[in-house]
């Protein structure tokens, strides 16, 4: 009896619980129900107009405006407030055809007979005007205003960047943006968009439950404003990225000048290059197919994405490992007699028996540099070559070479030298290192590959006298916010300042009597070393990098023109132009200025 009892009581507690559990689940079920209907409700009652602030406008340093935004106008129809119209007026003013129009028309009755649907977009202010005047004819029509971007220079396309529609993938991304809204795609735009898009307002209004506006809710009470995007002033100087836009039309490749006192960014130019504003308006789409089906590839920002061998541009770097390594010292004088010679391997000079070291810059001995780097990976104080190799490619590291710069630029690659992990894989069946198999990067070619931009951050810490700062865009933001902290601080190579005045030495003499003579000029100090890179798609590339004035420079340059052969040919004498340019503001070398500029190395029978 007991045990029964005892059943029948943890039945009913049991079935007092189940009922419990079903009034809360019940309970539960309508307050989510109610939140639901009242969310259902509000928009009902309610509209949120967006309000879309102007982004911030782009400046060059000296405070000339590259970036503005102008007015255009989005066209709205409410379906069930049509009435007759004349399509072929509609048509004409706005400038599409009555098939799309049409098309266009059924899709906003299928979202919606009440609501608003943007039917044109992007109508410049020219058609607004025309569809303003005659508004009033066609019923159900109505005009949001918005902005685009406008360029006042077709000048740095790939730096600048530019401006899209967000995708579904952005959206669910970032919470901030909804569909149709912009977003910076590419350079400044896309690196700096959460300074230049603003803050979007929001305007709340009463409507009727045909969706019809009734007025402003509370009197605007609970509006918000648009807040306008934050200005920025880039560190480009716009006539010298135009001067080297100039000097690269019909020309493949890039030229980068870095300000070596502070890391801005003067100049940074690939070619092919495109007109800015192609990418803006009704157009932006047929425009930006184009340019991407262009098999000269107009959108691959070379400066920062183009992966070179450097050629013997490099070897000043080599130079300075050497010395720090103590493995050669500036009174190093080693034999040449027509190249480096190994068993059966020989790698080609054009030098006689013996090699100063500062001859070995001027010159460009590929001799003495292969011996200069046998001696860094064979030096004792490693245990293993290997090791040697790894703290050889830790300076290249400290140079910026073979890692990304992060600087503010988007989408810059890392470059390539291998790591000693790398090489114990590939030397692993041999089950030793043989370092005569990476020799070839003494002189700057083999598994190297070092972009623009690096190759002028380079040069920039070889004028500093060892170190630099991160190569970027931008100077302030709003003329007042500084930009980030990174962009202020040394960054040491780990070379000694002793060393470098040996190497520059050598550097200012290939401008004065050495490899790169067509640079010369009688009122400013050039430092400088050509390169000429093998390129196994054809004629090879034509480097030259460049600091000046020797003391206390200003500016630092890198110039890579594809297929163009010698580096003495094309590119020194580009970068003396470029630097007598910014320095001088004035070219007293007319006739070479001519002749760069009016050769087409692209198509060279036209």
């Amino acid at each position: 009896m007991e045990t029964t009892n005892s059943n029948r009581q943890y039945f009913i507690a049991g079935f007092i619980i189940l009922i419990l559990l079903i009034y809360i689940a019940k309970l539960a079920s309508l307050q989510i129900m109610e939140n639901t209907y009242k969310r259902s409700a509000d928009n009902n009652v309610f509209r949120h107009i967006i309000q879309y602030p102007s982004r911030g406008l782009i400046f060059d340093r000296n405070g000339d405006l590259l970036v503005y935004n102008q007015p255009v106008y989005d066209v709205i129809v409410v379906p069930n407030e049509l009435e007759v119209f004349d399509t072929t007026e509609f048509c004409n003013i706005v400038n599409i055809s009555k098939d799309e129009l049409n098309k266009k028309l059924e899709e906003a009755k299928s979202y919606s007979r009440f609501k608003q649907t943007i039917i044109i977009q992007l109508l410049p202010f020219d058609k607004y005007g025309l569809l303003a005047e005659k508004l009033y004819k066609f019923r159900g029509f109505y005009t949001q205003t918005r902005t685009i971007r406008s360029y006042t220079k077709p000048i740095a396309a790939s730096l600048l960047g530019y401006v899209g529609e967000v995708d579904d993938k952005m959206i669910k991304k970032n919470a901030y943006y909804k569909s149709g809204d912009y977003i910076g795609i590419s350079g400044i735009e896309k690196s700096y968009e959460n300074n230049l898009r603003g803050r979007k307002g929001i305007n709340i209004f009463l409507v009727d439950v045909h969706n019809r506006l009734k007025g402003s809710y509370k009197d605007g009470k609970f509006d918000t404003l648009a807040v306008v995007g934050s200005n920025i002033v880039t560190s480009i100087d716009s006539k010298l990225q135009a001067y080297c836009e100039l000097l690269l039309k019909n020309k493949k490749g890039s030229i980068v000048a870095i300000e070596p006192s502070t890391g801005e960014i003067l100049a940074l130019a690939t070619s092919p290059t495109y007109d800015p504003n192609l990418l803006v308006g009704r157009e932006r789409t047929d425009n930006y197919r184009k340019l991407l089906l262009d098999n000269e590839k107009p959108l691959f920002n070379r400066a920062i994405r183009a992966m070179y061998p450097p050629g013997s541009t490099f070897k000043p770097v080599n130079a300075l490992i050497g010395l720090q390594e103590e493995v050669i010292t500036a009174k190093t004088v080693l034999p040449c007699n027509g190249g480096y010679r190994v068993g059966s391997f020989h790698q080609h000079c054009h030098h006689g028996s013996a090699v100063t070291f500062t001859y070995s810059i001027q010159g460009s001995c590929n001799a003495y540099y292969s011996q200069v780097f046998m001696k860094i990976l064979k030096n004792s104080k490693y245990e293993s070559i290997g090791l040697a190799y790894k703290s050889w490619r830790d300076y290249l590291q400290k140079f910026g070479i073979g890692r990304k710069l992060n600087t503010d630029l988007i989408n810059e690659v890392s470059g390539l030298v291998y790591s000693k992990e790398h090489y114990d894989k590939y030397f692993e069946v041999e089950r030793r290192w043989k370092p005569l198999r990476l020799v070839s990067m003494a002189i700057g070619q083999g598994e190297l590959g070092i972009t623009p931009l690096q190759m002028a951050n380079v040069t920039s810490a070889i004028a500093n006298r060892g170190y630099y700062y991160i190569p970027h865009i931008v100077k302030n933001i709003n003329r007042n916010d500084s930009i980030d902290n990174r962009f202020y601080q040394k960054q040491y190579v780990g070379i000694d300042s002793v060393y470098f005045e040996p190497v520059i030495e050598g550097m200012e003499l290939v401008v004065k009597a050495g490899t790169a003579r067509s640079a010369f000029l009688d009122n400013i100090s050039i430092c400088g070393k050509t390169g000429t890179a093998e390129n196994p798609h054809g004629k090879d590339h034509s480097i030259f990098i460049a600091f000046a004035p020797r003391d206390n420079p200003k500016i630092a340059i890198a110039i890579f023109v594809e297929n163009a052969g010698f580096g003495s040919t094309w590119a020194a004498p580009m970068s003396s132009l470029i630097i007598e340019k910014y320095i001088n503001d004035s070219i007293s070398r007319q006739y070479l200025e001519d002749r760069i500029i009016n050769t087409n190395l692209m198509n060279p029978t036209k």
